[in-house]
């Protein structure tokens, strides 16, 4: 696994990018990465990031890169970008075929990681890109005042 951070100048605040090529320790080193950009987020930028949020982060991060490394052949790429109180989690692999999303069935055993990403996310997108798909999960960083947690509205 590669990594490659940069702070860019435009609409984001802090982006972190990094590279899988296979194999299942790219998915921990994927995690812990997402930990450490987010400690460095609160650290050193100031911005609040809960202890959820934190956690969430990381689920989501592991469901989207064990996806891309289980159905895709080839690299993948993670980018972390934090934009308007907001993290943006992106996994883009060479599959052009979109993700399969199955509707909640508590009788179905396995195959339940998007639609747990899809309910802790404020926001998720499927692309297609020239080569491949990219899909991105839009996580806020910090909880709502009044302690309800925020995510999408159902």
């Amino acid at each position: 696994m590669e990594q490659r951070a940069s702070s860019s100048d435009g609409p984001s605040l802090l982006r972190n990018v990094i590279s899988a090529s296979e194999g299942s320790e790219d998915i921990a080193v994927a995690r812990d990465l997402a930990r450490g950009f987010l400690t460095d987020v609160q650290a050193v930028h100031g911005l609040p990031v809960s202890g959820r949020v934190l956690g969430t982060v990381q689920l989501v991060v592991s469901e989207l890169v064990t996806n891309a490394r289980k159905y895709a052949p080839g690299p993948c790429l993670l980018t972390l970008e934090v934009d308007g109180g907001a993290i943006e989690v992106s996994v883009w692999d060479g599959n052009p075929t979109p993700p399969a999303i199955l509707g909640p069935d508590p009788t179905r055993i396995g195959q339940h990681g998007l639609e747990l990403v899809m309910a802790v996310s404020q926001s998720f997108t499927v692309c297609r890109e020239p080569v491949g798909k990219r899909i991105t999960a839009t996580i806020v960083l910090a909880d709502d005042p009044g302690g309800d947690i925020v995510g999408r509205k159902p």
